[in-house]
């Protein structure tokens, strides 16, 4: 999942990169975000498609469609990382702990995965995904070992589809 958010004129205070955050304040900076932020754009690619492509190219693609969604209300493009997503935007490293309009791209990206994370829990019951939110835990890889993929896993990811 990959976001890119333009800033409104009012601040959102405490922002930051999201993995920074705990999970109660990065909520509450979504809300602030959603009521003061003047456009956003999320788009995500579901495994199959990160599987057969790979997951560099999923991200590239993602965060590039996000970004050219907002082209033509924004001054400039700035995106976290060193992905060459062409001339038009400036990639820098760690740029979500020295841009607001990162950060907050970042929030929002981390929440709305999140809660698809507690939306997949409910219709695909014993991976606990609404707790460990798809990330390699040991509970995670118990239940991958019991009761093998599903629809939703990546099985180019290591561990996965072994």
């Amino acid at each position: 999942m990959a976001s890119a958010v333009i800033l409104g004129d009012d601040e959102v205070s405490g922002i930051n990169d999201s993995k920074l955050l705990r999970p109660a304040l990065r909520e509450e900076i979504f809300g602030a975000l959603l009521r003061r932020v003047e456009a956003v754009s999320v788009v995500a690619y579901p495994a199959w498609w990160i599987d057969r492509h790979g997951v560099g190219p999923a991200n590239r693609e993602a965060l590039g469609r996000a970004l050219a969604s907002l082209k033509s209300r924004a001054g400039c493009g700035l995106a976290d990382g060193n992905l060459d997503l062409g001339p038009e935007v400036e990639c820098l490293p760690r740029a979500d702990a020295r841009s607001a309009a990162v950060a907050a791209a970042s929030v929002v990206a981390k929440v709305l995965r999140d809660e698809a994370m507690r939306a997949l829990s409910e219709t695909h019951a014993g991976y606990g995904f609404g707790r460990n939110r798809g990330y390699g835990t040991p509970e995670h890889r118990l239940a991958l070992s019991e009761l093998g993929p599903c629809r939703v896993h990546r099985l180019s990811y290591a561990g996965v589809g072994d």
